[in-house]
């Protein structure tokens, strides 16, 4: 392990960095009243961590809409970008643990299955350079639960993936960054997350400092 552990924090962005897991819940209803489907609270939490073109899939199967996969999520977007405009849902305690760990001269980045656009409002809310590199849905081939997105942060960091800390809210996105190499901090938001070895749990960002993720090296 490197004296500078963690060599990188690598942040979650939906339900975890900011708590906009509603605003998908909120447009997918939309889309099923727009379109005549049908659609539950169940089936909006069975998607919370999984990739736009999954979700879209699911959607079309479950809600019953007459809408490609990919006009679906175009759909999504197109609303929750509308809400995030309005208002970034931040969640309570992580700007303050993003400041402390940009501050301590920790590299960031942001590892999330949104697309650009939507990423897009909630950078623009961010002092500039808060992040080092950012990773898309829209930029990797295959999104969480696979560790792509994961090791594709890692390298643009020219970081060893197995020294850095992921901050994830979900089952999948905790699946991916595991699947990297990654220390997982987990803070469960919408759904339960199972644990595993390589999980640890903490109840809010109020548990969570950069002294606290250092105590974390095995």
């Amino acid at each position: 392990m490197p004296d500078n552990w963690p060599a990188a924090v690598l942040w979650d962005m939906d339900g975890t960095l900011v708590d906009s897991e509603p605003y998908w819940m909120e447009t997918e209803f939309e889309l099923a009243a727009a379109f005549g489907g049908t659609w539950s609270e169940e089936h909006g939490l069975s998607l919370v961590g999984n990739n736009l073109p999954d979700a879209g899939r699911y959607i079309q199967k479950h809600m019953g809409i007459d809408l490609t996969p990919e006009a679906i999520v175009e759909w999504l977007l197109d609303g929750v970008v509308t809400r995030i405009e309005r208002v970034v849902p931040w969640r309570p305690g992580a700007l303050e643990l993003l400041s402390a760990l940009v501050e301590e001269g920790v590299p960031c980045g942001l590892v999330t299955m949104s697309y650009q656009r939507f990423v897009a409002p909630v950078l623009s809310a961010l002092p500039e350079g808060t992040f080092s590199e950012v990773v898309t849905g829209d930029a990797v081939e295959r999104g969480k639960p696979h560790p792509e997105p994961y090791l594709t942060a890692a390298a643009r960091l020219g970081v060893d993936p197995t020294h850095c800390v992921a901050i994830e809210d979900s089952h999948h996105g905790a699946q991916s960054a595991e699947s990297a190499g990654c220390t997982v901090v987990v803070l469960p938001n919408q759904v339960p997350v199972p644990g595993s070895p390589s999980r640890v749990f903490a109840d809010s960002f109020a548990d969570v400092s950069p002294a606290w993720l250092r105590s974390l090296r095995g």
